[in-house]
């Protein structure tokens, strides 16, 4: 079941359940004015009970810096409740925000969500983050 978390004229935010995971799907941009929405909604799942998370940034066209600083956030949020977070992105422009910054080594990126969510999720699976994730 979707559900819509925010909806206005800069970003949609719904989230779905799949394999153990809770899928949040971001259409809009990642930017100054959408991440406090995107981390205000994750800290309200996290709230709720919800550990295990995927990122879904295939829809969203763009991420600057003050959407990388909040992934960065709520990264350490999820670690702090024991659980894990995948971000799914096809998008070469946004990676490349990721990569620039030296962050793309340590996330589980995929192309898809259905490729995120194959497994699922482990307890504590941020422990050691930031370390490089396994290629």
């Amino acid at each position: 079941m979707r559900t819509s978390i925010v909806h206005d004229e800069r970003l949609d935010l719904v989230h779905y359940p799949a394999n153990g995971w809770t899928v949040i799907e971001v259409n809009g941009q990642v930017d100054v004015h959408t991440a406090p929405k995107i981390r205000a909604a994750v800290i309200m799942l996290l709230n709720g009970g919800h550990r295990h998370f995927v990122l879904d940034l295939c829809p969203a066209p763009f991420l600057d810096s003050m959407g990388l600083g909040m992934i960065v956030a709520i990264t350490k949020r999820i670690r702090d409740h024991e659980g894990s977070l995948h971000l799914t992105c096809a998008n070469d422009r946004v990676l490349k925000v990721f990569k620039i910054c030296d962050l793309r080594k340590v996330y589980a990126f995929h192309d898809t969500v259905d490729q995120a969510t194959r497994h699922a999720p482990r307890r504590g699976a941020l422990a050691h983050w930031p370390r490089p994730h396994p290629t």
